[in-house]
Parts: structure tokens; C-alpha cells; sequence
């Protein structure tokens, strides 16, 4: 059973690899243009959507909430099947999780709730999600084939559980890790291009710690992502796919927080001193470099233009990737999907309609102006030209979406982040050995997972 389950995710994790959509030729069909009646055949011959509510959960505030609902209003305005979606911001995904957790020991649970790939598969473990398969290649309500070929084919299998080989939840959007530059710091110590390997991020910083007074090259993100991020770039992972297991002590992760652990000690970096520290120390030109999500461009835009020290030529670049021959960048790409819970029959394939209507390239595109996040639909970019030209950033960010890696979709990751954090991580700035603190989280890691997270 185990040989099994590791070898299709063996050969998921091969599929994730491809970003490029595939090619096709049955034209899309809108899903408002879906039939009305109950389906005769198929795994949901019967099952009638008509005039179901649709409790959504997720963690989405401010203009991207009005934005989002500004959206939903359009779906049930305008759904011929009177189905009406009711989204509730149920805190961060911290909160959402834990209400899950409570609501599947109670029963009580909504009927599309955003999680990522670890928690779906978490929720799993007591059977609480459907496989949303069943609607995506169903003969009446799902797509066909050029409509999946549309989708960035890494974000469309991301979502397929290597530990339960069912799709536990659907993409309405991605982002990942980027590398933040000041261009025009770069200029003044006489660079032209952002460093492409950690060894000319390394001397970057320092000369820019050492061109003024109160100037920092960089202040080091110690977010598991990045470690995630950093190890992809290098060309290495951080989970073993065939063996299912962690490796946080392989070559390329032991290598890039050596770096940083140099790094700090060379005076060159220091530590975050409170939240969004980086990213503020960045934007008043304070650091040459900030590392963060891409959905963060617009924070970033904004507190550039607040800050005291004025505007200056910024963009992103990939994560460095070549100190360990490496030819071309691997990002980190990840972001929450949706999931469907466990309710009834009609409720289940009225939350399917939603998320359907929802990754259509016309709402796709809506939702990236609105929340800066990357669309999921390669189409969209037709959509998209005037804000690729009034965003250059996001539009170079977007241009790294070629070569991807994605975190662990598995049982217990939000666990083993935290423990990777907090039990190596700040150890190894402290000036703990590198290769002996990686080693011991790794084996700390995996016993948590293989004891407490298996189905």
C-alpha cells in the first residue's frame, strides 16, 4: 500500500515540475452556459445545485475582502441556478485551521473553506474534504480538456494529495518568493544586474553595509518559505518524495543558512526586529535587499511611497540559485487553495460552481488587479497588458513563473514549519553547527510526521 502511495506521488511531483499549459482544442465553455437540469449520468447523475447556500470561509481583509465580494455579488446576481455564496473572513489561516479542526469533531463545517495543501491533507485525516476530481473532470459540470490545458499546470496538480492520491482542493490564485532590489543602490556601488548567486548577494550586502552609516545589506527572513526557497534555488528540496520524508539536511539547505549564519556574523546582516522590519528597513532604503512573497508588492509599493528617504528604482529577481551549479532559478511558488467539505451532495456541487465560475479568466483577472496575487489561468495575461505596464514588478515577477518548486502538500507541515523555525533556525544564528542542527531537525521532523500525520 505505502510502494503504491509513494510512487504516485512520485510521479505527481514529476508533473509538478511543468508550468506550461497544454494544448487543446475543445474551445471553453463559461459556466453560466452550463446546463440547469440535474445531471443524467456520471458520479453526479441527479444531484440538483438549485437554490443552495454556500458558506465560504477565508482569511482575506481589507480592499482584497470588498474586492472578493464585490465578485461573489456578480456569481449570485448572476448564476442561473439561484445558488448564493455568503463569504465570512474568518481570520488568518492560523484561525481558520483551528476552526476546522473544531468544526470536524463537531459536524459543524462550511462549504468551501481556504487552506493550504498540508492543512487540506490534515483535514483529511479524518475523511472531513471530497475529492474535488469528481467535479473537475465530470462530463457535465467539469472542463474539458483545453479549459485544463489553460491552467498553469504546476498550480493545477499542486492541489492533488501525494499521501491520499485524491484532489483535495482547487487553486484560485498562486504567488512565491521573490528577492526585492534597490537598483539604484545596486548602481551607486557599482553593480548593473541584482546577484545571481548567494556569493554576489554576499559581497552586495557588505558594500552596501559599508557605504554609509546605519545602512544594512540585509535583514535575514527566517520564515520557514525561505528556507524552503532558498534550498529550491540551489537546486536541492526539502522533502523526499520517494521515501517520503523530510531532508532538511541535505546539501543545498545546509548551504544556504551556513550563508546567512556568515552573513550575520560578518556584520553584513542582522536580525528582524519586528514584524514587517525588513520590509519597512527596505523601503527607506535602510536595506539593499528584502526577501518576501510577491503578493507583497503592493505593501511594498506603498510603504516606499510613505517613507521619509523618497522613491527609488526597485524591482524583483529570483532567488540567487548558482553557488552550486545551478543554471537557471527554481521559485518557490505556494499559495492557499480551496477545499470542499463534506456536507451534501447538493451543497458540494454548488461550491464546485463557484470555484468554477471563480478561476475563469475573466474573474482571474479581476481578482489579480484586485489582490495582486497570480492568476491561475494562462489566458488571463490577455486580460492582464495594461496592468503588466503599470506594474512592472509584477510583471517581472510574473516572468519567473517557468521553473517552480512547491512546500510540502503533507499532513502536519504547518507543525514541522514551526519546529523547523524555532528549533534550528534561531539556533543556527545563535552560532549552533549548521550540519549537526539540520541533522537533528531532521530526524525530529520526521518522527513527528511518520507518528502523528499518516493516514
Amino acid at each position: 500500500m505505502k510502494s503504491n502511495r509513494i510512487l504516485a506521488l512520485a510521479l505527481v511531483m514529476v508533473m509538478l515540475l511543468s508550468l506550461a499549459p497544454m494544448a487543446g482544442a475543445q474551445g471553453f465553455v463559461r459556466t453560466f452556459d452550463l446546463p440547469t437540469e440535474p445531471a443524467t449520468e456520471g458520479p453526479l447523475a441527479g444531484v440538483d445545485p438549485s437554490g443552495q447556500t454556500v458558506v465560504y470561509w477565508h482569511q482575506h481583509r481589507g480592499d482584497r475582502e470588498e474586492a472578493l465580494n464585490e465578485i461573489i455579488a456578480d456569481f449570485n446576481e448572476g448564476n442561473p441556478w439561484g445558488i448564493t455564496v455568503e463569504a465570512s473572513n474568518q481570520g488568518g489561516y492560523g484561525d481558520i485551521y483551528q476552526k476546522m479542526v473544531a468544526g470536524i469533531a463537531s459536524g459543524e463545517l462550511p462549504n468551501l473553506v481556504v487552506a493550504y495543501q498540508n492543512q487540506a491533507a490534515t483535514y483529511e485525516l479524518d475523511d472531513a474534504l471530497v475529492d474535488m476530481d469528481v467535479f473537475v473532470n465530470d462530463p457535465q459540470w467539469g472542463f474539458n480538456d483545453e479549459e485544463k490545458a489553460d491552467f498553469f499546470q504546476g498550480f493545477f496538480l499542486q492541489d492533488i494529495s501525494p499521501q491520499f492520491g485524491i484532489r483535495l482542493g482547487f487553486p484560485p490564485n498562486r504567488s512565491m518568493e521573490v528577492l526585492y532590489v534597490n537598483l539604484d543602490g545596486l548602481a551607486e556601488l557599482g553593480y548593473d544586474a541584482p546577484p545571481t548567486t548567494w556569493t554576489e548577494f554576499g559581497e552586495m550586502a557588505c558594500a552596501w553595509t559599508e557605504s554609509a552609516e546605519g545602512r544594512m545589506g540585509y535583514s535575514i527572513r527566517t520564515d520557514a518559505s525561505f528556507i524552503a526557497a532558498a534550498t529550491f534555488a540551489l537546486g536541492g528540496d526539502i522533502f523526499d518524495y520517494e521515501n517520503d520524508e523530510y531532508v532538511y539536511n541535505g546539501e543545498e539547505t545546509v548551504y544556504a543558512l551556513s550563508f546567512m549564519q556568515d552573513l550575520l556574523n560578518q556584520g553584513c546582516a542582522n536580525r528582524i526586529a519586528e514584524r514587517y522590519g525588513d520590509q519597512n528597513d527596505f523601503a527607506n532604503q535602510v536595506n539593499l535587499f528584502y526577501i518576501g512573497s510577491s503578493s507583497g508588492l503592493p505593501f511594498v509599493r506603498s510603504a516606499i511611497a510613505e517613507s521619509e528617504a523618497g522613491d527609488f528604482n526597485w524591482n524583483v529577481a529570483p532567488i540567487p540559485y548558482g553557488d552550486l551549479g545551478a543554471t537557471e532559478p527554481t521559485q518557490n511558488v505556494y499559495g492557499a487553495s480551496v477545499s470542499i467539505p463534506a456536507t451534501t451532495p447538493e451543497q458540494e456541487l454548488a461550491a464546485w460552481l463557484f470555484v468554477r465560475w471563480f478561476t475563469e479568466p475573466e474573474q482571474q483577472a479581476r481578482w489579480a488587479m484586485a489582490s495582486n496575487y497570480f492568476p491561475v489561468r494562462a489566458t488571463t495575461a490577455e486580460n492582464l497588458a495594461d496592468y503588466f505596464a503599470d506594474n512592472p514588478q509584477y510583471a517581472a515577477a510574473f516572468d519567473l513563473l517557468g521553473n517552480t518548486k512547491t512546500e510540502p502538500p503533507v499532513a502536519g507541515y504547518d507543525v514541522v514549519r514551526d519546529m523547523v523555525e524555532e528549533q534550528a533556525f534561531f539556533d543556527i544564528l545563535d552560532g549552533a553547527d549548521v550540519q549537526e542542527t539540520l541533522d537533528a531537525i531532521t530526524d525530529a521532523v520526521n518522527e513527528v510526521y511518520q507518528t502523528q500525520f499518516q493516514p
